[in-house]
Formats: C-alpha cells, structure tokens, sequence
C-alpha cells in the first residue's frame, strides 16, 4: 500500500532525523540525572576522539549513541569549571580564582545545582571530588548533597592542601575518605571504589523510585599517575614511561567502570527515565606515549592550565533513551555554565528569587533541534592562579574570549577557530575590529568579577591545620576509624 504523507508530517519527520529528538517534553520531565565527570582528561584521551594508543571501547560505543557537544567549553583548571557546574556563573564571580590557598572555596551565596535539585524532591549524590572547600560549611554535606563519599583538596594524597595525611602512605588505594560526616577506610582502587558507591546509592534511589543526582566526580586520571598493575602492563609493553603507563591505564580503567555502570543502569530498567552525561573538567596534561606513538592532543593547542583549546575545549556526550538524539552532533559553542540552567529546566526546579544571577543557558532548544536559533556568545578565561597581591599584573596573562568563531588569547593574539580550530594561524592584524570589541569586552568583563573575588588574600593553612587533619585526628581519638564499603548492588 503506497502511503502519502502530508508536507507538514514530512518535515516533523525530517526534523526528528536530523537531531534524533524524541516528540516528548523535555521540560519538567523529572529525569535521573547522572553527571560522570572525569579529572584532567583531555579531548584526545579517547578513542572515539582519535587517539590510537588507548582503548575506550565503553565510552566510544556511549559516543556512538549520545548527542554530543563538539565546542564544549570549561575552565582551564579543576576548581573554577567545579564552581561554574555548581553555580552556573563564572568561576570568578563565586570567589574560585585558584584550586589551593583558599582560593578553591565556593562562596557561601551560591545557591547549588545540588540545593536547587533538592526544592524538586531529589535525592543528591557525590562521589569522589569535590574541590570546592573542605571546612564544614563548604562542604557538600553543607550544599545540598544527601550521600557524599570525598576525598579532601583537588587530589588524594595532597596533604599540604587539605586531604588527609595518611593517603600519602598508599596513594590512590585503600584511602581514608569523607562518608558524609564519618572518616572512613575504603578498600581498592579509588576509581572502582567511587564507582562502586555511586552505583550501591543509584541502585537504592531505583529501588524506592526516588528522582536522583548523581554526581560522579572521579579524581583520576589526575596526578600522582597511579592505576592497578593490570591497566598499566600493555603500555609499558610497548615503551610507555612509567607515569605515561599509569596515566593511560587510569584512563582504561575509567572506561572499563563506566562500562560497568551503563550495564547496570540497562540491568535495571533505568535508562528511559535517566540521563547520563559524560565530560571532563579541563584539558589533558600532556603524559600518555610511547616510543612509537607521540601524545594525542586532538590537534588542539595547549593543555591543563593554559588559555587554549587545549584547556578548555573538552569532551560532552549525553544520553536519555528514547528521549535525545543518537549520533547528533551540537556545533553551537556552549559551555560549563550551560549545565546548572539546563538540569534546572529538565527537573521543573522553581528557583528562588534570591540567588546569584545565572549566566549559562539552557541546552533544551538544542537537544530538541541541533541547528535551533542559538545567539553568538562571548565566553571569558582566565587561567587565575596569581601570586598573592599580583592580580592586577596578571589581568592579560594566561586568558581568553571565545565566541562561536573567533578566540582572542592573552588580549593579541586572534585566531578564528571556524578554520583553525588547532591555533596555528593568528590573524590579529587583519581583524584588528574584532581584537578592539574582544579587548573591550574583556575589560569590562575583569571589571565585573574582582568585586566577587572573595577568597583573595586569605592567610595559607598549614599542612597541620587543614580541617581534614583536625577531622581525622579528632575522630581517631575519640572513636577510631571505621572500615566502609558500598552496600552490594
């Protein structure tokens, strides 16, 4: 039987190819919403990104099915592009100009992604890295989180700025962590540990049909360069360096745990109504080689801490089943703040009236249509990190202006990233308009947030006076130190 469809439902039909958006609202939908985001993992630490020496089978089959943003922005550094998830504005504007020396605390106005999930009746999760302040009322535990496993500081092991001492005695294995309000001794590799704990706390929310947050903050593959013996053997088999081996088999093992949680999710009958995110918090560091093959940058400039592509452009695929497209790509340039406005919108969160302005936008008209309308939009980097006292001289040292074509780094140098997305050809001296209105815009943009840097010029903590050495000291004494383990799932 020969079927003639009417123009208007030839175009709905084209329109849901093209983007792979399903019919249903997406507003108020009320999803799970799971965050995996992975530390100091760059563009091109994964296979389905091009790189040919590590093998992300699990998170290339998720690429696959996911609509991906492919000019999705973040912070040069940890802390700031935490803050900017967490707040939806500028790291800056929250205080975070640095990931040490208190410069890493999230101010005490910022009202969570976590706080606005829980006015929505979710049940809130975070597992593993927090770094956004390990006094009391900086804590997760003081900011909407309902579950938190953590280590302290940005890394495990890093005593000098806040984790607890003796991690340093076996980094990345059987660590002592935060478990809400208790000190804890975990068994394992950090990685499987925090995803085994996400995984127990998702499988209990299913169980009781509770809408949930979960927010799997992995420390790897952040330095010290450490990963299970078995992950690092292939590599130093073909010539890697010991940390390059590490660094790489920290990378497979995040790929073999996220394997392991989308089969669970698929297990448990969990992904119509769930969302899954997979990003990174800021460019790759540089280590991941071997004799034969050279390290992978995607073809980006720059890496960790830089103001280049290299830093900031980073890896975000999402899937809903049944909900978002397959295999779309999302040219648009979006950004860390993107996230805050968008989950709000998705879980029908009524946000109080009282709050700090929010500066992301809403990804939705994007998911619903990958070429929606979608305004031009500068976004502003600084890589921050001045000496004490030296702001002022660092205002044009290590920053930047993106917008969808152009990016104007360290306020000279123009390349129009529509072409030369890897930063070779800087044509400042033939667009000298767009590096006029980009310094401008720049300035008035510094203006705007040094009111709101209120961590600067705060005393350094000593080593034996960070609050996770007191923590622990304290509870030893009194009631010792407990073993914990995720509940079987």
């Amino acid at each position: 039987m020969k079927i003639n469809l009417t123009l208007g439902l030839r175009l709905v039909l084209a329109t849901a190819l093209v983007t792979g958006a399903s019919a249903k609202t997406l507003e108020g939908s009320k999803p799970n919403i799971i965050v995996v985001i992975t530390d100091d993992q760059g563009m091109g630490d994964l296979s389905c990104m091009g790189n040919t020496l590590v093998k992300t089978p699990n998170i290339d089959k998720f690429y696959g099915g996911a609509t991906r943003l492919t000019d999705f922005q973040v912070s040069p550094t940890c802390a700031p592009t935490r803050a900017a998830l967490m707040s939806g504005r500028a790291p800056f504007k929250n205080g975070v100009t640095h990931t040490i020396l208190q410069r890493e605390r999230m101010a005490l106005d910022t009202f969570t992604l976590a706080q606005a999930l829980q006015t929505a009746d979710y049940s809130t999760g975070l597992f593993g890295k927090w770094h956004l302040g390990d006094e009391p009322e900086y804590l997760p535990q003081s900011r909407g989180f309902d579950e938190v496993i953590m280590h302290g500081a940005g890394g495990i092991g890093q005593t000098q700025y806040g984790d607890f001492p003796v991690n340093e005695e076996n980094v990345y294995f059987d660590n002592v962590l935060l478990h809400n309000d208790t000190v804890v001794k975990t068994k394992g590799f950090c990685t499987d540990l925090f995803f085994d704990a996400a995984m127990s706390w998702i499988k209990q929310q299913q169980t009781t049909e509770t809408p949930y947050f979960a927010y799997i903050a992995v420390n790897a593959p952040h330095g010290p360069f450490v990963a299970p013996e078995k992950y690092k053997k292939r590599f130093l088999e073909l010539g890697a360096s010991e940390d390059s081996a590490a660094r790489l088999g920290m990378v497979e093992n995040i790929d073999d745990n996220f394997g392991r949680l989308m089969a669970n999710l698929e297990k448990w009958n969990a992904l119509e109504n769930t969302i899954v995110i997979f990003m990174t918090d800021n460019g790759a560091v540089g280590k991941g080689s071997t004799k034969e093959i050279p390290y992978f940058n995607a073809g980006l400039r720059g890496g960790k801490n830089s103001p280049f592509e290299g830093g900031t452009h980073v890896p975000f695929f999402i899937q809903w089943k049944g909900m978002l497209g397959q295999g779309v790509d999302i040219d648009a340039l979006t950004a860390h703040l993107d996230i805050y406005p968008t989950v709000c919108e998705l879980a029908g969160v009524q946000l109080p009236a009282e709050m700090q302005e929010l500066e992301g936008r809403s990804l939705l008209p994007l998911f619903k249509n990958a070429n929606a309308e979608w305004d031009d939009r500068e976004l502003f980097i600084h890589c921050g990190r001045w000496p004490e006292g030296k702001r002022e001289d660092f205002k044009y040292k290590k920053c930047a202006v993106r917008t969808q074509q152009w990016r104007l780094d360290n306020n000279k140098e123009l390349f129009d990233i529509s072409k030369d997305p890897g930063e070779t050809n800087n044509v400042a001296s033939q667009y000298p308009e767009v590096v006029d209105r980009l310094r401008k815009s720049y300035d008035k943009w510094w203006d705007s947030v040094q009111p709101l840097m209120v961590n600067e010029g705060l005393p350094t903590i000593k080593p034996e006076d960070q609050p996770f050495k007191h923590r622990y000291d304290k509870q030893l004494k009194e009631s010792g130190i407990p073993e914990w383990a995720p509940a079987p799932f």
